[in-house]
């Protein structure tokens, strides 16, 4: 007899980690919405609270609902567990609680999206973990940076807002060789165009209220264990190595694997700190993932129309999308997106930042908003918005600078999509 073959990436968007509801047959997974669960009795209550059974105690831990999200994204991604939790930003704050101890060095890509840049370099402070910056373009200015107190690395694998194409290879190559985890976002690109997993990553983060989630209506994050790190080799990572006192001495890395990261994000992380995802948004989230195929096919189709109509407009100075033949990441998109190169992107008006003001006030069809990953069009100026906090030279670094445009294109028809762009810039 032959082993069946493993579910396609279509099939998994739909059935990984879903089973009818053993109580009712339903067959969408229901919202589980509760606080707490009863414990079959006084030994099965111990064994959950010890860690030596799995289940449900508390829903800030963990919740049905949730586990099937945290299962299904875990699956498209090739992970071995993930946790979901109430943001992008909360997904990154566990990872960094897991990993880093108060004097710590991490080093991250100045391409990021302008709200993980204020919270690296103001948030985390206040922790004692401190950001080296590197650039992403120049995957040596990485092992430049590294120093004994580095212990992880974190890019984006499509940069927010400039729709950047990062070479995580190369950069995943400088975290294997200093022993150090490194983590991605991959909120971008999705694990349908891009899988970290498969090209060095240990960790992977995604917001998922953007396109994993994909309607705009909920706001969580999530972040995947790869089963990738050996987290005993060096004893760098005491959260994972040593005797947890709260556990009666457990060693997570000695008792859970190549799963301990995700369990110790959970158990010691969550618990502790607490930024749960509700279970609805759960619910509403893994309604989203269904179609996260067929809307990124064509987010992908339609952004690169939007983009190559720009590059041609007279009002236009520059478009950076690396699905365009000419730009700088297009070999690399080749090789690493190339189902796709994704649905944000950034161009800049010649007439600078009034002239992205005056955009931005004259659209119809899409939505000025800070938000990307919604089946809608969306559009932003970060140099007044997302990205005002940092100076004119971070803005410039982080690919925000004052004559920049973001879109995230949707998944409408992509003529009228172009058709008010051009009714927009007729007023700049």
């Amino acid at each position: 007899m032959t082993d069946a073959p493993a579910p396609g990436f279509n099939t998994l968007a739909i059935h990984a980690g879903a089973q009818p509801d053993p109580a009712t047959g339903a067959r969408v997974t229901p919202i589980y919405q509760t606080t707490s669960y009863v414990f079959d009795n006084v030994e099965h209550a111990a064994s959950l609270f010890s860690l030596e059974a799995f289940g449900n105690i508390y829903t800030r831990i963990m919740n049905p609902t949730q586990a099937v999200l945290e299962a299904r994204v875990a699956a498209l991604e090739g992970g071995t567990a993930a946790l979901a939790a109430a943001s992008g930003h909360a997904a990154q704050l566990l990872v960094f609680h897991v990993l880093l101890d108060p004097g710590d060095e991490f080093i991250a890509a100045r391409q990021l999206y302008g709200g993980s840049i204020n919270q690296f370099n103001h948030a985390f402070k206040k922790f004692g973990w401190n950001v080296v910056w590197a650039d992403g373009n120049d995957p040596a200015s990485f092992e430049a940076a590294i120093t004994p107190k580095t212990k992880l690395i974190f890019i984006e694998s499509i940069a927010n807002p400039g729709g950047i194409l990062i070479d995580v290879p190369a950069i995943a190559a400088v975290a294997k060789k200093a022993g150090i985890p490194l983590v991605v976002d991959n909120t971008l690109a999705t694990p349908y165009l891009f899988r970290p997993k498969e090209h060095g990553a240990d960790i992977v983060v995604h917001s998922l209220t953007k396109f994993l989630g994909g309607q705009g209506n909920s706001i969580g994050g999530i972040l995947v264990d790869c089963g990738t790190f050996d987290w005993l080799k060096s004893g760098r990572y005491p959260m994972l190595s040593q005797p947890n006192p709260s556990y009666n001495g457990m060693v997570i890395a000695e008792t859970f694997g190549n799963f301990a990261f995700a369990i110790a994000a959970r158990v010691l992380s969550l618990r502790d700190l607490g930024p749960a995802i509700a279970p609805l948004n759960a619910f509403l989230f893994i309604n989203g993932i269904e179609t996260l195929p067929l809307r990124i096919a064509r987010h992908c189709e339609n952004t690169l129309a939007v983009a190559s109509w720009l590059e041609k407009h007279p009002k236009v100075a520059w478009v950076n999308y690396a699905g365009l033949p000419g730009n700088r990441y297009h070999e690399l998109a080749k090789r690493l997106v190339p189902k796709g190169a994704g649905a944000v992107f950034t161009f800049g008006l010649k007439g600078g930042y009034d002239a992205g003001v005056k955009l931005v006030s004259n659209v119809k069809l899409f939505s000025h908003l800070a938000n990307i990953g919604d089946v809608r069009s969306l559009i932003i100026h970060p140099a007044s918005t997302t990205h005002s906090q940092l100076t004119p030279e971070q803005r410039a670094l982080a690919g925000a600078g004052d004559d920049v445009v973001r879109l995230s294109v949707g998944i409408e028809d992509s003529a009228d999509i172009i058709g008010d762009l051009e009714q927009a810039l007729a007023a700049v």
